[in-house]
């Protein structure tokens, strides 16, 4: 458990500009990448399949195929190298972590969309 103090500095240092989102999301994560002298950023887009941790400690796991190979990510949410999140679709599923898309290759692993209702006034 966590001190009152602890909590409170966390509090004061928690990055709000972030979009919420959860497991089955497909996201977009602007991250720093240091080559050389030289620093650029990388887009890494691919489906969170977890969510994990509080305050200052929270971090998300992003999996994406590349060229038939499945590669996860682990970010921490409040790490200076993470310097964007971009919400791209919000996924419907029934489950915090999605650890058995790991088995799946090809169009199994495919999420459907989350469908919201517009509501239309009447003029």
């Amino acid at each position: 458990m966590k001190k009152q103090a602890v909590l409170d500095y966390e509090k004061t240092k928690i990055k709000a500009e972030f979009p919420q989102f959860k497991a089955g999301d497909t996201i977009a994560v602007h991250c720093k990448i240091e080559e050389g002298g030289k620093e650029r950023i990388q887009i890494f887009k691919g489906t969170c399949i977890s969510r994990h941790g509080d305050g200052m400690s929270k971090s998300f796991t992003v999996r994406k195929l590349t060229q038939n190979h499945g590669v996860e990510r682990t970010f921490p949410v409040e790490s200076p190298n993470v310097t964007k999140i971009i919400l791209e679709r919000v996924g419907k599923v029934k489950r915090a972590k999605l650890f058995y898309l790991r088995d799946r290759v090809g169009k199994a692993t495919r999420i459907a969309q989350k469908v919201t209702q517009k509501k239309y006034s009447e003029s």
